[in-house]
């Protein structure tokens, strides 16, 4: 399994950032006072609230948003980022910060030019992008940020803030029937997440997300108890060696690798008839579950699999 720390050349020391936070909070919004309200995954952030802002990276990605709105099209780069992490839902939280107003923040990122977006991964700040992009790039950015989150088993999701809100309508909140299994994830312990996933699964067959919740935390609890060296000598070993092949994909899949995983399991069908291949099979269409159903390699995959098995 590949070290849980997110490490990038390209980092940023938040060292010095850490060290200007002083209150215990992570700047979470007032309450509202207005009629409507409805739920968000957008917090502002100050000198106050930093360092909770760079420990909730630990639980799951945060995109760091430095602005001003004194630059040209700054404003339209913060509403599609708004938007994005709101239909997220919680896979990741937009943290934003007003450069004007609280500049020795983007003093310490050493920020050369507003906008500059950012992404936290377990305490660390990686540069994502400066200046305003379209919609279509900031998207293949986040998901990029995404598939590192997954590769370094930042897996959790972030709760909302309520925010006031003038329409009639709010903006839908997590189910509390998943927090039993979000809360496993976000400690790590994904043995006790797969369980609480399969318990939802069980009351509702067709509950999607809870599928895919299970799928996900069983291959992190499988990946987390293997060792790579030990998985490579098995495979080179004996490359029709069932058992090493399914590690070698698990751990393939949380590296970020999936075309390679699904490639290794194939490639055994391809070689394997009768019985043993339904455990490859069966494998295989967990490892499908992980995945965004968009993905391209999954869709790849899907016809592969149909190739090998008939």
């Amino acid at each position: 399994m590949t070290n849980s720390t997110f490490n990038r050349p390209d980092a940023v020391d938040l060292s010095a950032l850490k060290q200007t936070g002083t209150g215990p909070g992570a700047g979470t919004a007032a309450e509202a006072t207005r009629r409507g309200t409805r739920s968000s995954w957008v917090i502002e952030v100050d000198e106050s609230t930093v360092e909770a802002t760079i420990r909730r990276s630990l639980q799951y990605p945060v995109v760091l948003e430095l602005t001003s709105a004194r630059v040209r099209g700054a404003d339209q780069l913060s509403a599609d980022l708004a938007a994005l992490a709101n239909g997220a839902q919680g896979r990741w939280l937009l943290a934003r910060v007003d450069c004007d107003a609280h500049p020795q923040i983007a003093a310490a990122l050493q920020v050369q030019a507003v906008p500059t977006v950012m992404g936290l991964l377990a305490g660390q700040a990686v540069p994502l992008f400066q200046g305003v992009l379209a919609h279509d790039e900031i998207v293949t950015v986040i998901d990029q940020l995404l598939q590192a989150a997954l590769a370094n088993g930042i897996a959790g999701h972030a709760e909302p803030v309520t925010v006031a809100d003038d329409t009639e309508e709010a903006a839908p909140v997590r189910d509390v029937r998943y927090a039993a299994a979000d809360d496993a994830v976000a400690r790590g312990d994904f043995a006790a997440a797969e369980e609480a996933f399969d318990a939802l699964l069980r009351a509702n067959p067709a509950d999607a997300d809870a599928r895919t919740g299970k799928a996900q935390a069983g291959l992190w609890a499988r990946a987390g108890q293997l060792d790579p060296a030990a998985v490579g000598a098995r495979l080179s070993a004996d490359p029709q060696d069932g058992t090493a092949v399914l590690d070698a994909a698990d751990l393939a899949m949380v590296q970020g690798r999936p075309a390679e995983a699904f490639a290794l399991i194939i490639g055994l069908i391809r070689t394997t008839v009768g019985d043993d291949r339904d455990p490859l099979r069966r494998r295989l269409l967990d490892l499908f579950e992980t995945l965004d159903p968009a993905d391209p390699a999954l869709a790849k995959a899907r016809r592969d699999l149909a190739n090998a098995l008939f």
